[in-house]
């Protein structure tokens, strides 16, 4: 499956999981950036399944104020959910680009659970500036999108968490969160308590990328059929991805982020990948959703040389 040369985009025009307006736009700015066709030119086969249909925050109730549209988020993950499962039992790795990173509860509950059906389990590598290991009870904002790692390894809002039939999704030990450098007391306690891999910026500068990745690898490939990555486009400094929707400064740096997506690539363990939180609102010419486009590239196999 990590070898496989097709590729299904699903787009996710989601934002409400987020705080701000806009990330809805980022499937649609992805496809300006011309993805379909710079895939292709790397010998992948591109299937473009289009946008699923999401419910707009004016059309929704925010209900319960530590989970925000929670509603409308379980019934959009199941979809999804489903929709991934499908793709991989094609034979395709399934690159769905959002919308918020709330997304993640769906598309990682359908490539674990397609994996679990065949008595596997995946890995996960969670490229952000945030942990998004909050539950209602630690969260300062009732966003979904910053609980999104934290439901797929079984914890918060039970029914979030048994999207797809399971939970948990998946296991700390092969769960790993990359380049994190904003994160909220309660997220802290939780990923010490549940026992997952966290290197923040201080071990990207400490070790340099190449040594945090190759233990990435490591930690979410041991014993696994693969490994999910979702990548949060917050994850870079915004000198280098201004749109996005909570920029912090010190993130990684356009070649780190290469580096990273080049090393998945070498392994060949990747299964599935998430591209989330590109908010065109926010952005300078498409700079972001273009350094998007080309991060899927290295992912998926694209060398310098």
């Amino acid at each position: 499956m990590a070898g496989a040369r097709r590729v299904q985009l699903i787009g996710v025009p989601v934002d409400l999981g987020a705080g701000r307006r806009g990330v809805d736009m980022g499937p649609s700015a992805v496809r300006v950036a011309e993805l379909e066709a710079r895939l292709e030119s790397l010998g992948l086969e591109v299937e473009d399944a289009g946008d699923l249909t999401v419910c707009i925050p004016e059309r929704s109730a925010v209900g319960d104020a530590r989970l925000r549209y929670k509603e409308p988020i379980v019934e959009l993950s199941e979809r999804l959910a489903t929709a991934v499962r499908a793709a991989l039992a094609a034979g395709c790795v399934p690159l769905v680009v959002g919308g918020d990173h709330s997304l993640a509860i769906g598309t990682v509950a359908g490539s674990t659970g397609f994996f679990a059906e065949r008595g596997q389990r995946l890995g996960t590598i969670w490229v952000d500036a945030h942990g998004d290991m909050n539950t209602p009870e630690t969260t300062p904002s009732g966003n979904i999108h910053g609980m999104a790692l934290a439901i797929a390894l079984g914890l918060g809002d039970p029914e979030l968490a048994g999207i797809g039939g399971r939970a948990p999704k998946l296991r700390a030990e092969n769960a790993v969160l990359v380049g994190a450098r904003d994160l909220d007391p309660g997220e802290r306690e939780n990923m010490r308590r549940c026992g997952m891999h966290v290197f923040t910026m201080r071990e990207v500068d400490e070790l340099g990328m190449r040594r945090v990745m190759e233990q990435a690898i490591a930690a979410a490939g041991n014993g696994t059929a693969g490994i999910h990555v979702s990548f949060d486009m917050d994850s870079l400094d915004p000198d280098f991805a201004p749109g996005t929707g909570t920029p912090v400064m010190g993130g990684l740096s356009y070649r780190e982020a290469h580096l990273a997506m080049e090393l998945l690539a070498d392994h060949g363990r990747l299964v599935a990948l998430d591209l989330v939180e590109i908010n065109p609102v926010l952005d300078v010419r498409n700079a972001t959703a273009s350094l998007g486009v080309e991060l899927v590239m290295s992912a998926l196999g694209k060398r310098i040389y």
